[in-house]
């Protein structure tokens, strides 16, 4: 029986909903994790501190991520998807 980690399943399916009409990713096209990331972090316009807050993650994190030494996990691009999607969603996650 194969595992379907819950986090990612509901942002899989709050990504279905924020992406319905506007189709900024599309599915079938894979996006680099690095340069996807990049786009979305500076796109949040959010300190590099709250926005590990935001993503539930250490600060020293989102430096490796910055610094191509780990690739966030599809989950965690998922989040920025949705928050980049919906800049209220950082400000609500930091509360």
């Amino acid at each position: 029986m194969e595992y379907k980690d819950p986090m990612f399943e509901l942002l899989s399916s709050l990504e279905q909903i924020v992406f319905k009409d506007n189709q900024m990713v599309t599915m079938k096209q894979k996006p680099n994790a690095f340069s996807e990331f990049e786009q979305l972090r500076k796109s949040t316009g959010l300190k590099i501190d709250d926005f590990a807050r935001v993503m539930g993650v250490s600060v020293s994190m989102v430096q490796e991520w910055e610094s191509k030494r780990l690739r966030p996990s599809s989950t965690e691009l998922q989040l920025m998807r949705l928050i980049q999607s919906n800049p209220m969603l950082s400000k609500q996650l930091m509360e």
